[in-house]
C-alpha cells in the first residue's frame, strides 16, 4: 500500500473515531468532513500517480493547504519545520541560536546586530558583515529567514560561519556554538526628556515572561529615580500572545478589571480576561505611543488602557488585527495556526478593521466609517470600533525625504559606517563633526550615487514625445533640466541635519549596537517628545483622559 493511500486512509480513521467519541456536535459536518476527504484525497491520488508530468506530492499538497486556509483569513496558515523557529520564540521566549539578527542590505545577507553576550558578539561578529556561507552552504540565493534557520539547533552544537569584511580582502571564518538564546521582549529601558525623569520602555513583542519583563523594567526606573511619568512604546509591535497583554495591563490597573474577551463560534473558545495582581504604578501617568505597526496584543493594550481612561494613546492609527489565533501542532513538526476567536476589549468594541468574504475571492472588505459603532470609555469618552484604535493625540511620524530614502535603497549610510568602522577603533566624539559630514559627501561621490526626482520623469516624457514627434528639444527643458540638478546637489545641505542624524544612529550601531542606537535615537524623536510634553503638562493630560467628545 502506498504512502500516500496510508496517510488519508489515517485520516478518514482520525474523523470516524472523532465521530464514534461522541466528539461529534453537528453529524453533517463531520459527514461532509469525510465525503470530500474522500474525494480529495481520491484526486491528490490520481494526480500524483498519473499526471502525464511528473509532480512533486509535498509540493502539490502545500498548494492545496494553501489555497484552502487562504480562503479564510491571512493569520490561518500552515507553519512547517523551518517556521518553527518564530513559533518557538513567541511560545518560550528563546531559540537555539549564535545570537544575531540578519537582514537584507544591498540584495546580500548582513548581519544586523549580534546580541551581546551570545556566540556571535563574544567571537566577533559585528553589524554590517556579509554572510556568505553557513556550514558550507552559500547563502547568495537564500533569504535573510533561511540563513537564520541555518545558524539555529540544538545548544551545544556548532555552526561554521563564513563572512566578508569591509577592508579585509579575503573572507574570515567563525565556529560558533548554538546556545538557547533568549529573546528579549522589552528591548530597551531608559529615561527621557531634560530632567530625564520620565521613563521609557519599548516593548519590541508579546512573549513569553513580557509581563515579567515589564514589571522588572518598572522596578530599576523606579529604584534609580521618582518618576513624574512613563513612556510604553508598542510601535512596530505586531503582538504576540493574549495572556502577556493581559499581564503588561495588571501593571497599571487595578486587579479585577476586564481586559478583552474573546468570542468564537464554540463554546470553549469564549473567555473574559481580567487583571489579577495589585498594579505596581496605578497612579503615574502613562503615555503608549503605536503606529500603523502596532497590532494584535499591542492593540489589546492600548485599547484597554484607553477604554479604561487610563493612558494616553499618541501617535497613529494602530493595524486593526482583531482576530485570536491558537496553534495546534500537526505531523512531521509541523502546527497549524488557526484564527479561533475574536478579541473585544472593556467598552465592548472590536478593533477588527477588516472582515474576510470566505468566497472565491475572499475579499478583504473595510468597514466604511458610517457603520462604525460608537462605544464609550469609562469617563465618558466616545471611541469607535472597526478600525483598530485611534490615538487620543495624533502625531505622524517625520517621513524620510526622497533624497534620504533614496540612499538608504542605495545602502550608502551602512556601506560609510563599514568603512568608518574598519578604519577607526571607537567612535570619535567628532562624530557629528563638519569634517565627517564632508567625507560622507565625498564617499557618496565615489558611489556614483543617483536618484530620480518625479519632475525629472516629467521632463523626460516631455522630452521623449518632443523626440517622437520629430521636433528639437525645447531649450526650457534644457534649462528646467539644469535647476534640477542644481537643487538636487543643494538638498544636502538643506537636509544636512537629518542626514547628519541617520548618519549618526548608523555609525551608533558599530560600536554600540542596537540599543545604543534606540538611547541616541530618542532625542530626535518627535513622538517620544510629543510624550514628554503631554506628561509634563497635567491639565492635559487630565483633559485629554476626562474630556468627553
Amino acid at each position: 500500500m502506498t504512502k500516500v493511500r496510508k496517510f488519508f486512509i489515517a485520516g478518514i480513521l482520525v474523523v470516524s473515531s472523532l465521530a464514534v467519541l461522541g466528539f461529534v456536535r453537528n453529524p453533517d459536518i463531520y459527514f461532509l468532513i469525510k465525503k470530500n476527504f474522500t474525494i480529495f484525497s481520491e484526486v491528490y491520488r490520481e494526480v500524483s500517480l498519473h499526471y502525464v508530468d511528473e509532480v512533486n506530492p509535498e509540493k502539490l499538497m502545500r498548494k492545496g493547504i494553501s489555497a484552502m486556509l487562504g480562503s479564510l483569513d491571512p493569520y490561518t496558515v500552515l507553519i512547517d519545520e523551518a517556521q518553527n523557529q518564530n513559533m518557538e520564540i513567541i511560545t518560550r521566549g528563546s531559540y537555539g541560536g549564535v545570537g544575531m539578527d540578519v537582514g537584507y542590505r544591498g540584495g546580500k545577507v548582513v548581519v544586523i546586530a549580534p546580541i551581546e553576550g551570545y556566540s556571535a558578539h563574544r567571537k566577533g561578529i559585528r553589524s554590517g558583515d556579509v554572510i556568505t556561507e553557513v556550514n558550507g552552504v552559500d547563502v547568495d540565493d537564500l533569504k535573510p529567514e533561511e540563513v537564520q534557520n541555518l545558524t539555529t539547533g540544538e545548544p551545544g552544537t556548532t555552526v561554521n560561519l563564513k563572512i566578508q569584511r569591509y577592508g579585509i580582502d579575503h573572507p574570515l571564518t567563525f565556529e560558533l556554538e548554538r546556545q538557547r538564546v533568549e529573546v528579549n521582549n522589552v528591548n530597551y529601558t531608559g529615561f527621557v526628556g531634560e530632567q530625564k525623569d520620565v521613563g521609557y520602555i519599548l516593548l519590541n513583542r508579546f512573549s513569553q515572561n513580557t509581563g515579567e519583563e515589564i514589571r522588572r523594567a518598572i522596578k530599576n526606573l523606579e529604584s534609580e529615580k521618582e518618576l513624574s511619568g512613563l513612556v510604553l512604546d508598542l510601535r512596530n509591535n505586531p503582538g504576540g500572545l493574549l495572556e502577556e497583554a493581559v499581564a503588561t495591563v495588571d501593571k497599571f490597573v487595578p486587579a479585577d478589571q476586564m481586559v478583552v474577551e474573546t468570542r468564537g463560534r464554540l463554546n470553549q473558545h469564549n473567555s473574559v480576561f481580567k487583571t489579577s495582581e495589585s498594579p505596581m504604578a496605578p497612579d503615574l501617568p502613562l503615555v503608549v505611543l503605536q503606529n500603523g505597526g502596532s497590532a494584535s496584543a499591542s492593540e489589546i493594550v492600548a485599547g484597554a488602557l484607553q477604554d479604561l481612561d487610563r493612558a494616553v494613546i499618541l501617535g497613529e492609527q494602530s493595524f486593526g488585527k482583531g482576530l485570536v489565533q491558537t496553534v495546534r501542532q500537526l505531523s512531521y513538526n509541523t502546527a497549524l495556526k488557526l484564527t479561533i476567536s475574536r478579541y473585544y476589549i472593556p467598552s465592548g468594541r472590536s478593533i477588527q478593521s477588516v472582515t474576510y468574504t470566505h468566497d472565491d475571492s475572499n475579499n478583504a472588505v473595510v468597514k466604511p466609517d458610517s457603520m462604525r459603532k460608537a462605544y464609550k470609555t469609562r469617563n465618558g469618552r466616545t471611541v469607535y470600533d472597526g478600525d483598530g484604535i485611534s490615538p487620543d493625540v495624533k502625531v505622524s511620524a517625520k517621513k524620510p525625504s526622497l533624497l534620504q530614502t533614496s540612499l538608504m535603497q542605495h545602502n550608502i549610510f551602512f556601506e560609510f559606517a563599514n568603512q568608518y568602522a574598519a578604519q577607526h577603533d571607537s567612535l570619535s566624539k567628532e562624530a557629528r563633526s563638519d569634517q565627517l559630514y564632508q567625507d560622507f559627501l565625498g564617499f557618496v561621490e565615489q558611489r556614483d550615487f543617483e536618484y530620480r526626482l518625479p519632475s525629472e520623469r516629467y521632463l523626460s516624457k516631455i522630452d521623449s514625445s518632443l523626440s517622437d514627434a520629430q521636433m528639437p528639444s525645447d531649450t526650457h527643458i534644457q534649462a528646467l533640466r539644469q535647476k534640477i540638478q542644481a537643487h538636487k546637489k543643494q538638498a544636502f545641505e538643506r537636509e544636512r541635519t537629518d542626514l547628519e542624524e541617520m548618519l549618526y544612529l548608523e555609525l551608533i550601531t558599530r560600536y554600540k549596537g542596537q540599543k545604543g542606537q534606540t538611547e541616541a535615537s530618542l532625542p530626535f524623536d518627535r513622538m517620544v517628545n510629543r510624550a514628554i510634553d503631554v506628561l509634563k503638562n497635567s491639565n492635559r493630560y487630565t483633559n485629554i483622559l476626562t474630556v468627553s467628545n
